[in-house]
């Protein structure tokens, strides 16, 4: 129970958090996006790419960020045009993204990225930059899912899909416009992360949508869609973030901590049942 630690814990939950704001609103839609962890390493290997090509920093994030827009546009598009379930298609689009990370970086780690790039993952004030970041992001999704029409469109669309649509709601633009989201901020999670180790490694993010999904079901959102709230999504992501770092100060092994995290997964969704239910009857 020190300051250093809570800022460890702050500093290693941001990955979780913007992964999970992302995985956010594929669940919101009664859905689910298993690409999250591989968007942000391939956004992220683009981007070391671009730097090692000596591309300005600014430029080479903001291009990095259109690439993850790129990669929701094509998983939404491919669930309304095949219609099948998210968890299909996001499971092959994990495996195809998780490829051409391995195809572009050749398999190896890009190092050598500038400082500047690094600094994003730097200290402010005594605070982490990234922490602060993904406060920010809190922030401007409150705002996001409590005052537009495309927020309440989204809650109506995973709520009932037909009576969505029988309301005049266009449930397959609101489709891809979740998924463009998810891949977005799973996009500057990628940011974060490839700043953090200052190197693209290519199996960066792998199985972090565990995490994602972990962190947005012990929030609250509910796994039947409609319901759930972005700062639930950020103290299921610092939970998710606690447990991991009080795991290896307990030097308890990382096949353990997977074996937490499954546990997880399947009790609070257990749990959520069983309180719906309750409220029912």
């Amino acid at each position: 129970l020190t300051l250093d630690n809570f800022k460890q814990i702050g500093l290693q939950s941001t990955v979780y958090i913007l992964l999970a704001f992302g995985e956010f609103f594929a669940i919101l839609l009664a859905g689910i996006d298993l690409s999250v962890g591989s968007v942000a390493a391939l956004t992220g290997t683009f981007i070391a790419l671009m730097l090692k090509a000596e591309v300005p920093v600014a430029v080479a994030i903001l291009v990095g960020l259109l690439i993850s827009i790129v990669f929701g546009i094509v998983n939404g598009a491919l669930i309304n045009a095949l219609d099948l379930h998210p968890f299909v298609v996001t499971l092959g689009t994990n495996t195809i993204f998780r490829g051409i990370t391995l195809v572009i970086s050749k398999g190896s780690p890009i190092y050598g990225l500038p400082a500047s790039f690094k600094n994003l993952s730097s200290y402010v004030a005594g605070f982490p930059i990234p922490l602060i970041f993904a406060l920010v992001m809190t922030v401007i999704l409150v705002w996001f899912t409590n005052n537009t029409v495309a927020a309440r469109n989204l809650y109506a669309l995973g709520g009932n899909k037909q009576s969505a649509w029988y309301s005049g709601i266009n449930t397959q633009r609101y489709t891809l416009f979740a998924h463009i989201l998810a891949s977005f901020l799973a996009g500057i999670a990628g940011v974060i992360m490839t700043s953090r180790v200052g190197a693209a490694e290519p199996t960066a993010g792998d199985g972090y949508e565990t995490f994602a999904i972990a962190a947005c079901i012990i929030g609250g959102t509910s796994f039947f869609g409609g319901k759930g709230k972005i700062f639930g999504v950020l103290l299921g992501g610092l939970t998710i973030g606690t447990i991991t770092n009080g795991l290896n100060i307990l030097n308890v092994s990382s096949y353990y901590q997977k074996i937490v995290m499954g546990a997880l997964i399947i009790g609070s969704v257990a749990l959520e049942k069983l309180v719906s239910n309750s409220v029912k009857n």
